[in-house]
């Protein structure tokens, strides 16, 4: 069976700055790329941040069971993850990482047990998530707003899963969640 690492987080809580450090320290992981009927933002690329399908693409996927997990995030808009893309990673030996919203993570949890681990990524919290939202830059206060409201009915699972690391210092989160890990691939 794969191995399989599940991190969920509320956006803002530094959940993909761990987990890009983790990446980085060979511990025999590898990152899984999720599809999305979104389009590329940027200098994203298909197959390297995202596979980008359409919505019609992605719901055909849906009919033929290709996904281990998929969710409609907002509106209009899915996310999920293909089976092709585990297998892939678990035929060069890796366990996959996964950066998946709770409903996302705790179904895939499901699916494998105790193949895989769930780490729910906390933020100290709310207020210093709305301080690191605003401090990106990146948002409209309006969506920043969303994001606080998303970011509570998250929390409101993480009792779900296997482990809470709450981020108030990024090196020591990032260090636990190693941790944890290593202790999990060693089983």
């Amino acid at each position: 069976m794969p191995k399989l690492i599940i991190f969920s987080a509320p956006s803002g809580s530094g959940k993909s700055t761990i987990i890009n450090a983790l990446l980085k320290r060979n511990l025999g992981m590898e990152f899984s790329i999720s599809a999305t009927s979104r389009a590329p933002r940027g200098t994203e690329r298909n197959g390297v941040e995202y596979y980008f399908l359409t919505t019609d693409e992605f719901r055909g996927k849906i009919e033929n069971d290709e996904f281990v997990e998929y969710e409609e995030v907002y509106e209009g808009r899915f996310y999920g993850t293909l089976k092709s893309e585990i297998e892939r990673i678990d035929k060069k030996g890796n366990a996959t990482v996964f950066d998946v919203d709770v409903k996302g993570g705790l179904n895939i949890k499901r699916q494998y047990g105790n193949d895989a681990l769930t780490i729910f990524i906390m933020p100290p919290s709310l207020d210093e998530l709305r301080r690191r939202l605003e401090s990106r830059g990146t948002d409209a206060q309006e969506v920043i707003e969303q994001r606080l409201q998303k970011a509570e009915y998250e929390i409101s699972f993480s009792n779900q899963f296997d482990k809470i690391v709450i981020n108030d210092n990024l090196q020591k989160a990032t260090e636990e969640a190693g941790s944890i890990i290593s202790e999990f691939l060693d089983r």
